[in-house]
Order: structure tokens, then C-alpha cells, then sequence
């Protein structure tokens, strides 16, 4: 049974496939002794196989599912990190991808200069960026250090700084991959409030946690993915009690 869509989703997801080729082989050695037995050297890896689905304007949805279910897969093909192999992945407005945070981030600059350079990336113009700076460094409580290379930066403090700035960027969907393993827990708990905040103001939602309390708590809706399918579609209480079914 199909639930019935607005003209405009968020996201839209039809018939999505996704392979990966999984290698057998780590060194010349073992590629040469596979070759010589007729071995194969990989082996195609379904990630997603026929995924749909529509998110509204507006929703909160957790990505659902064990390690290998393709949740990290659909999100960066949201995000357009990756494209799918078969089918399409339509997205309405400005997308920010809380999921290989910092990727853009450059060792050798300052943290001032990297908020600028992040800031770049997920499509904020220089103003936009000078006008939320100071937000963006006070929420991430590493002011002392913001002229400092970020090679000089601890785990906890480059992970504070990227999120801060990817929180405080123009979006209109903001998706959300594991990133609340970032620091301590009142920092946890000021980042979950932010992101309830945004969604408070219309924002879209789509996150993908190993906290199932947290994710059901923070999403009405989940998709439950089973070996590269939609295996349950609904509310996210529901979808948790699926998933430790």
C-alpha cells in the first residue's frame, strides 16, 4: 500500500539500486595465487536493491537497520556523495550532510580559516558565514584554539568545530550519520537540542544511529532497511520494535 505524497517531496527515492564490488584480495601475492585457482577476486555486494520511498517537507525519519543494511549507503546518496547505480534520488533545496564530517577541513589552516573554507563547501557565501562566525565558534566551545593550525586539534575538538559549522549553514535537509558520538554528553545533548530546534523551524530530518532510543525519540518516522529493502515503513517506535524483533 502506498502512502499518498505531495506534488514536492523533500526526498524522493525511486527504485534505487546500489552495487559495490567487495575484494577478496589484499596484496599481489594473494590477486596472483587467486588468478592462478580461478578464484574470483571480488564479489558484488547488493547495498541497495529497489529502495522507495518519499520524505516530506518538514519530516523526521531515522534510517533503520544492521551493519551492512545500506542506511549509510541511502544516505550519501542523498547527500549526492554517491549516485546509484539504477533508479533516482530527487532532493528539494539545500542539502547538509552531517556524515563524513569535516572531510573538507585542511590540516595546515587555522580553525577560523577552515570555518570559512567548510562553510564554502556546504554553500554558505562569505557573508552568510561572517555574520553566524562568532555563533559558530561559541557553540563549538573552542575559542582559545580557533587561530590555531587544526592539525594541533584533538579528535573531539575538529569534530566540535565541523558540526558546529555544518549546524549553523542554510539548509533546508540535514542529514545525520552517527555524528552523536561527537564529545561529551552536555555537548551531545546541545547538539541534540540544536537539531530538535531546526526541525522546530521546518527543517527536514534524516538520521541514521546506533542509538535506537535516541533516534526513535528524535524521529516520528522510521525506514527499516533489510538486506538492501524497505523492510518496515512507519513509526519509528514501531520500526525500533521491528528491528529488535
Amino acid at each position: 500500500m502506498h502512502k499518498s505524497f505531495s506534488e514536492t517531496p523533500a526526498i524522493l527515492v525511486e527504485d534505487v539500486h546500489k552495487d559495490f564490488k567487495l575484494r577478496h584480495t589484499h596484496s599481489i601475492k594473494e590477486t596472483f595465487l587467486a588468478a592462478v585457482r580461478r578464484k574470483p577476486l571480488t564479489t558484488d555486494f547488493h547495498a541497495l536493491d529497489g529502495v522507495s520511498f518519499a520524505i516530506e517537507q518538514g519530516d523526521s525519519v531515522a534510517l533503520l537497520g544492521f551493519n551492512g543494511s545500506g542506511k549509510s549507503t541511502m544516505l550519501k546518496l542523498i547527500s549526492g556523495v554517491l549516485l546509484p547505480d539504477r533508479g533516482q534520488v530527487r532532493t528539494r533545496g539545500r542539502v547538509a550532510g552531517l556524515i563524513e564530517v569535516g572531510a573538507g577541513f585542511h590540516p595546515d589552516l587555522s580553525g577560523r580559516e577552515n570555518v570559512y573554507l567548510n562553510a564554502a563547501i556546504l554553500g554558505m557565501s562569505k557573508k552568510e558565514t561572517e555574520d553566524r562566525f562568532d555563533e559558530i565558534v561559541a557553540f563549538s566551545e573552542i575559542e582559545k584554539f580557533i587561530d590555531t593550525e587544526v592539525k594541533h586539534y584533538s579528535s573531539g575538538m575538529f569534530l566540535r568545530l565541523a558540526f558546529a559549522v555544518a549546524i549553523h549553514t542554510e539548509l533546508d535537509i540535514l542529514l545525520i550519520d552517527e555524528i552523536l558520538s561527537v564529545g561529551d554528553e552536555p555537548f551531545q545533548q546541545k547538539c541534540l537540542a540544536r537539531i530538535r530546534d531546526m526541525h522546530d523551524q521546518g527543517k527536514t530530518l534524516v538520521v541514521v544511529s546506533h542509538d535506537l532510543d535516541m533516534v526513535s525519540n528524535l524521529c516520528s518516522r522510521g525506514i527499516l532497511l533489510r538486506g538492501g529493502q524497505v523492510a518496515f515503513d512507519g513509526d519509528s517506535k514501531q520500526a525500533v520494535a521491528v528491528m529488535r524483533g
